[in-house]
């Protein structure tokens, strides 16, 4: 077994340091969720915390992690003589991106239930993580039917296994710590609500602190065990403050004063619903108990507020998360009281006490990455594009207008894609279709197919009693029908002829309003811009849709219009993106006025580049922004050349006409 970077050994990143100590202290608090870009210590922080969490009593043999002193009544494995138990150290559980329904919640084997009546229950990383720490990678990637199954589980306690009415119930009570890089991707609204801390992570532009870093790495990697042994004292000093919080813990009082200020900051900053009121008061709690107080103080609640209210202060995917600081002083001042100012700028405790602060980063070899604006800012007009000749010359990017509900831009046919919210495709989840022979382990049940199966041979088989007498070969699995989600790649023009302020500003708020519906719809997207003589890539698809929102913000306009160099390298990111991900259909929006100007025979090129769609039967649409009481019909002539459609501007929201539901006609139409 490998040894772990010590907790206490971590360099900086007092927040992340103390979110999760809190949770372990009080797991009531709900979780963290710990968002930042890679090679910040994220994972290893979490890694670590697992060292320091107080080891279990567990009742010998059972599966569950029952505690002797007060076993689960309703534990598959009970009910539970007193007797025999065992110590242990508490459990971190990894949960993989990848990993399937009843990896996490645990398999029913519904051959010996239907055939013996027996509930012959696998359990799965919920039952592992009992009493330990459930720990997701990357959860903005994770499906999200799974985040929903282990977020309830969390909320409840407990975790459900349903199939074909027969259920397991066992007790699943953990410490849920996510991480995240925003730029490939945010989690709904609804999911960010139910962790119960956020915390932002970066990795320092100190000198000094970085060098610190690389050379506790290089320490630990060098000799594990020893680095590990230099840090033990600190380690256990950390351990037995935990242990000693959490006695303290049902002993702190929350006062009327503190549970004003709670309310009234919540209310300040226009919080939804009132889970946000439940986590401050509990995170308030473990502060005053981590710092060995029995009375929360107003700058305990200061610091559940900074802690618990970020994430839920969004709106849509492209607000970023934060809190302004002066606002919240100034809440905390006028129902105050309690503590004066409110605790001021001290934080309570920022973490376990330790020599030189704590934080190394695991990956001090992967180069910070900047942020969204950042990574925008040098793109336009750079890596090689030449300036635009002819026509008008470059301009300052336009405001998007403000996005608008659209209509449901989807691929026709139906496919085998991730799951989603756009097209129709086949899936683990959705409305039953049909049924087959499984094809390795049985996981949907169609029950009346599996019965007429196994009917005729009932006599042949010996039956006597009432029970079907049912064989594996009579198992059928049920086929589904829902939604995928799609790769929208967006092929933007930003040539000279869309350049009117008004009119790009327009345009831009039509594909913000499409990227808005990506992200409801679990999209990737992409985006590709074209001027001047050239086309560029300028946001590789991704799940950050809040990212394409970046770049198209600082899309500069002027020049010619290339409308071919932007078609063929559009064709060119579908075909790289097929042989990643083969089985995720494209949806192509070209935005664009349809004229092609620049080199020879343009609008010729430019037709025999959309001709490549139509011959590979990609779905495609043209929102046509040509403007003005004299129109040439361009877009709609190219929408013809790709096998797909156009529509205008107005005809792209979703209140223009009757009919909400616009399916993209691609080149071979659905029999």
């Amino acid at each position: 077994m490998s040894t772990p970077y010590p907790f206490t050994a971590l360099v900086g990143q007092d927040d992340l340091r103390l979110a999760l100590l809190l949770n372990a202290v009080s797991p009531a608090v709900g979780g963290v969720l710990v968002r930042g870009e890679k090679g910040t210590a994220k994972s290893t922080a979490v890694r670590a915390l697992s060292a320091l969490l107080p080891e279990v009593d567990v009742v010998s043999g059972c599966r569950f992690s029952c505690a002797p002193d007060a076993p689960d009544p309703g534990c598959p494995d009970g009910p539970h003589e007193p007797g025999a138990f065992a110590s242990r150290p508490a459990r971190m559980v990894e949960l993989p991106v990848g990993a399937s329904e009843d990896r996490l919640v645990g398999a029913l084997d519904i051959e010996r239930a239907l055939a013996e009546g027996v509930k012959a229950f696998e359990p799965g990383l919920l039952a592992d993580a009992h009493r330990g720490i459930l720990y997701v990678d990357e959860v903005n990637l994770l499906h999200d039917h799974l985040v929903d199954l282990l977020l309830d589980a969390a909320a409840m306690g407990a975790s459900y296994v349903e199939r074909e009415g027969v259920s397991v119930r066992h007790a699943s009570k953990f410490l849920l710590v996510g991480t995240m890089n925003p730029e490939e991707g945010e989690l709904r609204p609804q999911l960010l609500d139910r962790f119960g801390l956020t915390v932002e992570v970066a990795a320092s532009r100190e000198p000094d602190q970085r060098v610190e870093v690389v050379r506790r790495r290089l320490a630990y990697d060098d000799d594990p065990a020893g680095f590990a042994a230099r840090w033990a004292d600190e380690e256990a000093a950390v351990r037995a403050r935990i242990v000693a919080a959490r006695q303290l813990l049902p002993s702190v009082s929350l006062g009327e004063g503190a549970l004003r200020q709670i309310a009234a900051t919540c209310s300040a900053f226009e919080v939804d619903g009132m889970r946000a009121d439940i986590v401050m008061a509990r995170t308030a709690t473990a502060l005053a108990a981590w710092a060995g107080r029995t009375d929360v103080l107003a700058e305990d609640v200061r610091q559940a507020a900074l802690l618990a209210l970020p994430h839920r202060r969004r709106r849509n995917p492209f607000d970023a998360p934060g809190l302004d600081e002066d606002k919240l002083d100034e809440t905390l001042e006028e129902f105050g009281g309690q503590d004066g100012d409110g605790g001021g700028d001290d934080d309570p405790d920022p973490g376990p006490d330790g020599p030189g602060g704590p934080g190394g980063q695991p990956e001090p070899d992967d180069a910070p990455q900047g942020d969204g604006d950042a990574a925008a800012r040098p793109e336009a007009g750079e890596g090689g594009e030449p300036q635009p000749t002819g026509g008008a010359g470059e301009q300052s990017p336009a405001r998007a207008a403000e996005p608008f509900r659209t209509k449901v831009l989807s691929v026709p046919g139906l496919g085998e894609g991730a799951a989603g919210r756009r097209s129709r495709a086949r899936t683990e989840h959705g409305r039953t279709t049909g049924a087959r022979r499984p094809r390795g382990a049985l996981t949907k049940l169609h029950l009346a197919a599996t019965v007429r199966a196994a009917a005729p041979h009932q006599r042949a088989r010996g039956r006597s009693g009432p029970g079907l007498v049912v064989r594996r070969d009579d198992l059928r699995q049920a086929t589904r029908e829902g939604r995928e989600g799609n790769l929208v790649l967006f092929v933007v023009d930003a040539s000279g002829s869309m350049a009117a302020r008004q009119r790009m500003s327009a345009v831009k708020g039509a594909v913000l309003s499409l990227l808005l519906d990506a992200y409801q719809r679990r999209d990737k997207v992409g985006l590709v811009t074209f001027r001047g003589s050239a086309a560029e890539v300028a946001l590789p698809p991704t799940s950050s849709v809040d990212a394409a929102a970046v770049r198209l913000e600082s899309l500069p306009t002027g020049g010619r219009t290339p409308l071919a160099a932007g078609l063929l390298k559009a064709h060119e990111v579908l075909r790289v993106e097929r042989l990643r991900d083969p089985a995720r259909r494209a949806l192509v929006v070209v935005v664009t006025d349809g004229r092609a100007t620049g080199g020879p025979e343009p609008v010729a090129l430019a037709g025999r580049a959309a001709r490549l769609f139509a011959a590979e039967g990609t779905a495609s649409v043209v929102v046509d922004c040509e403007s003005g009481p004299v129109r040439l019909g361009l877009a709609g002539q190219l929408a013809g050349e790709l096998g797909g459609t156009a529509v205008t501007l107005d005809e792209l929201r979703a209140d223009s006409i009757a009919g909400l539901v616009k399916d993209v006609q691609g080149s071979r139409r659905a029999a």
